[in-house]
């Protein structure tokens, strides 16, 4: 945990995440069929794991050429038991898949960490159902008892943290900061947005917020959002509330569509990586804590480094 403390994701912005990682080896030069999106697939075999490594060491020069942070997030987004159980993991191997993301990041780390490029290491999480549509909401102590687990093993590694992403419902959020919580492990909440700036329950972002540090204690270390087009939400940060403090990172999709248009999509809408830098820098005002950032959907090594230039210009 020293790393996290250290770090305490402040000083100059930005403090680089990554790109939209499942996309970007789908549709990138590797065009690597990723069934489920489960990213932590490609860890069952040297040439999956070195994919995935080419794929961090870019980010991580990316962060080193320019004297900034970076949080490696683990390719565990899908590495809960319900998605893992549709490609034939069990709770052994899923845990172990688990353990060899961090080990991953691990050595990445070792290899480019500097004084003035920190590594955070942090162990993801992604919903039990589709990202975009809420399903099946479970109760906050459901998901609690769901996500433990994974949560558990992380903890059990030498990840600095956890980070839910594409939370779609308040409750799952929840249950998420308690897993966590009980593991001693720090962890972010992302929330996932419609093109109205609420999350796909219609909660609003500052519910959702609200009632997430209402129950934990304010225990998340910090909020992002992921998912949403900075025109999604641009309106909702306008009324000048303190809860924006609360709210540290962002990785935006480089394309305005809804998610309901994204999931039908046969392409990927890469945006305009500038514009997006512009986007962001913009933010600034209306998130005057944002030193997280990275991108989503349809972005990749282009988008972060005109993320990044724009909010160090």
């Amino acid at each position: 945990m020293a790393l996290l403390q250290a770090c305490d994701f402040g000083g100059e912005p930005p403090f680089q995440r990554l790109a939209g990682r499942h996309q970007q080896l789908r549709h990138a030069h590797d065009r690597i069929d990723l069934p489920c999106f489960a990213a932590f697939d490609l860890l069952k075999d040297a040439e999956g794991t070195a994919i995935l490594e080419r794929y961090y060491v870019h980010y991580a020069e990316m962060a080193r050429d320019k004297g900034i942070g970076l949080v490696l997030e683990a390719p565990t987004w899908r590495a809960n038991a319900d998605w893992a159980a549709k490609l034939g993991y069990d709770a052994v191997t899923l845990a172990d898949a688990n353990r060899k993301a961090i080990s991953l990041l691990l050595r990445v780390r070792a290899a480019y960490e500097t004084p003035q490029t920190r590594i955070v290491i942090s162990g993801n999480l992604g919903p039990r159902g589709d990202g975009y549509v809420p399903g099946a909401i479970m109760t906050a102590a459901q998901a609690d008892a769901y996500h433990a687990p994974q949560i558990d093993t992380f903890a059990q590694t030498d990840a600095d943290m956890v980070a839910a992403f594409t939370m779609n419902y308040v409750e799952e959020a929840i249950g998420i900061v308690a897993a966590a919580k009980a593991c001693g492990m720090p962890v972010a909440i992302s929330f996932t947005l419609e093109t109205d700036g609420r999350l796909p329950s219609g909660d609003s972002l500052r519910q959702a917020i609200a009632r997430t540090d209402e129950t934990s204690g304010t225990y998340p270390a910090y909020y992002m959002i992921n998912c949403a087009h900075p025109t999604h939400f641009d309106t909702v940060l306008q009324d000048g509330g303190e809860w924006r403090q609360r709210i540290r990172g962002l990785r935006a999709n480089a394309s305005r569509r809804s998610h309901a248009e994204l999931d039908e999509s046969a392409d990927l809408d890469d945006g305009n990586p500038v514009e997006l830098g512009l986007e962001y820098k913009a933010l600034q005002a209306k998130l005057p804590r944002m030193t997280v950032v990275g991108g989503c959907c349809g972005t990749d090594h282009r988008h972060v480094d005109a993320i990044c230039r724009s909010l160090q210009g």
